[in-house]
């Protein structure tokens, strides 16, 4: 599918103790949150500049057959299908901290006959932080130093408050915990995408439910683990039995948000499982030339218009040929 960059309009006044800042009186474009996201971590060539500390999985996706509402697509009736799977710490340092709380990343990508691909991405967290690209951003530019090295928590605390579409993915980052193991967290789609025609089209976000169950650390725990632990546990892991996944789509109601992430759906909304995804090995650079756009999709299935999810696709791009090329 092609990618392209989208562009979503904000027109917003942040006051910040008696001071006025404007949002983007333009919108933002995927170059300036490459720009941004360099900013923030820091350069570091020929790496990815979101999601920079990662390890790769292959395995295979066993797809549920006995699907009534996804019977028909490729996805699920081409039989057993290879997958590529990077587990990722959020943020643009490849040497993060994994014992840190916070995001984890995941993007998977399920290779169908004929060349086609489905591309899954997610995180641990149920919301985005912000409803459309420009809240996102603006609420990553408080967190930059000033002259002196120095960040203001004030800046950052006004945003929030002024902007409720960020409060949700701030609350759950405010009570989260270390995950005990890639192959222990939850990752959650955020984005809303379309199965079908007409009358029958289903409106769904996907979920990748680990079958080992979810398992986080109390921060004592953490502490007593190395900074980088998480490529052995989930090697470890590997070596005990199996690990895998269950892949559902939670279908969504007529009343439920499709183009705002930072909206959780509510809870009990029906879920189909789409399948299985069995780990087989971790490690190596089979992940290292792709590129996880959530846009490229299969047969079947469409994106919605939620501004987000388009905007990460030239996103994605740009830092894809930035690592490709060493920048």
């Amino acid at each position: 599918m092609t990618t392209h960059a989208y562009v979503y309009s904000a027109a917003v006044a942040l006051i910040f103790s008696g001071q006025i800042i404007a949002a983007p009186e333009k919108p933002v474009s995927a170059n300036e949150f490459i720009q941004l996201f360099e900013k923030l971590n820091g350069k570091h060539l020929g790496v990815r500049k979101a999601h920079a500390s990662g390890v790769c999985a292959v395995g295979e996706f066993q797809p549920n057959t006995q699907s009534n509402l996804f019977k028909s697509a490729p996805l699920l009736s081409s039989g057993t299908l290879p997958v590529k799977l990077r587990f990722s710490m959020g943020g643009g340092n490849p040497i993060a901290d994994e014992r840190t709380t916070g995001t984890r990343g995941m993007g998977m990508q399920i290779s169908l006959p004929g060349g086609a691909r489905h591309i899954f991405t997610g995180n641990n967290f149920p919301v985005f932080a912000g409803k459309d690209p420009e809240t996102f951003f603006g609420f990553l530019s408080t967190l930059l130093p000033d002259e002196n090295g120095k960040r203001d928590p004030k800046k950052t605390q006004e945003y929030i408050k002024n902007n409720p579409s960020v409060q949700g993915n701030v609350a759950w980052n405010a009570q989260a915990k270390t995950p005990a193991s890639f192959a222990n967290t939850e990752f959650f789609g955020l984005h809303t995408f379309f199965y079908g025609n007409g009358a029958e089209q289903v409106k769904f976000r996907w979920q990748l439910t680990p079958d080992l169950g979810v398992k986080t650390l109390s921060k004592e725990q953490a502490q007593q683990l190395k900074p980088a632990f998480l490529a052995d546990k989930l090697a470890n892991q590997l070596t005990q039995g199996t690990v895998s996944f269950t892949l559902n789509a939670v279908i969504g109601e007529k009343q439920d948000a499709v183009i705002d992430p930072s909206v959780q759906w509510p809870a009990g909304r029906a879920q189909v499982a789409l399948g299985k995804v069995v780990l087989k090995q971790s490690g190596g650079d089979a992940c290292t030339p792709i590129n996880f756009d959530p846009n490229v999709i299969s047969q079947g299935f469409t994106a919605s218009e939620d501004p987000v999810l388009k905007m990460r696709s030239m996103a994605y791009a740009i830092s894809f040929g930035k690592r490709l090329s060493g920048q």
